[in-house]
């Protein structure tokens, strides 16, 4: 099977604000390779490729016979047990082109094909979720996940229409329960899959415990670059890189006294970046992404509590 085309989101400015680019590199989030080329190219001496989903490997011809790429299958949660004092950690985070353009993966409304949602092809589907599940955990998996406010309306009818098979009935039940979208606006059921595809995948504790791993990674002087394409992942990104870099803000003259601990990041990039409308217009995936980067100090590494990220949180929800 021959590799999808893939162009990265925001790698130029990744690049720049890197460089140079040199040392062994670990790319979370691997796909069809395209961060782990570019910084190849740009003078990584190895990147580590991570990926979760068979298909990735499956592609991945070229990566095979690149002598300083090594492709490991796990979630980038783990990563740290894959690379040590290493220079960068890049994720890209969400679902990949080359999983929306496979119906039967079950990722998109824009293609008949089984509720499967399963980026490691192992474990739960969707399916098992939307038939299985209570109405009230499918309201909150919804909102929570999707920001979806008409959700109670959504789970209450996906309860009346079970058993659901394919993404096809999913996408007319929120069509139905939802009024057409004006030019310009996203497709009604875009929130829904998107809600779906992060229960199935455990995508926002996967993140916070990516955070953790890459901090634990990462040299002193090492980057840690974050592509993000919806706003929950930007926030949960921003307040980890802010809380591990010391700017929680300073605490009240009235409370009590306590240790400082040094930063383990300074922030690289003051405010997210975004694409340029030349790169929108080249790649229209790239719209609603965000790159945030910060650099690795020789501070001890150390948890941190999702809850202070603001990682949003189904009740009864095991993964």
């Amino acid at each position: 099977m021959a590799a999808a085309s893939h162009v990265p989101v925001l790698i130029d400015p990744l690049i720049a604000a890197v460089a140079p680019v040199s040392g062994t590199w670990l790319d979370g989030t691997f796909g069809a390779g395209g961060y782990a080329r570019a910084l190849l190219d740009a003078g990584a001496d190895r990147v580590i490729g991570i990926d979760r989903d068979p298909l990735a490997h499956e592609m991945a011809g070229w990566a095979r016979d690149e002598p300083r790429l090594t492709l490991v299958r796990d979630t980038f949660s783990n990563l740290d047990a894959h690379g040590e004092d290493l220079q960068g950690v890049v994720l890209d985070l969400g679902v990949s082109s080359m999983q929306l353009d496979l119906p039967e993966r079950g990722f998109s409304f824009q293609s008949d094909g089984p509720l499967d949602m399963r980026m490691s092809q192992e474990g739960p589907t969707a399916g098992d979720i939307l038939n299985g599940a209570s109405e009230e955990m499918l309201a909150d998996i919804l909102y929570q996940y999707g920001e979806e406010r008409a959700s109670r309306r959504i789970a209450r009818a996906i309860v009346a229409a079970r058993p659901l098979q394919t993404t096809a009935e999913l996408t007319a039940i929120v069509e139905r329960c939802l009024p057409r979208p004006k030019p310009g606006q996203s497709h009604p059921a875009t929130r829904s899959f998107q809600a779906l595809r992060i229960a199935v995948n455990a995508e926002y504790g996967e993140l916070a415990e990516g955070l953790m791993a890459a901090e634990r990674a990462l040299a002193p002087g090492g980057c840690l670059a974050v592509v993000t394409f919806h706003s929950v992942e930007d926030r949960m990104v921003k307040r980890f890189m802010q809380a591990r870099a010391g700017q929680t803000g300073g605490p009240s003259r009235h409370a009590p006294a306590v240790e400082t601990v040094p930063p383990a990041f300074e922030i690289v990039t003051k405010k997210a970046v975004g694409p340029t409308p030349e790169e929108t217009a080249r790649n229209p995936r790239a719209r609603s992404a965000k790159l945030r980067i910060a650099r690795r100090t020789g501070a001890p590494a150390a948890a941190v509590d999702p809850a202070s990220l603001a990682m949003p949180m189904v009740k009864g929800l095991t993964r």
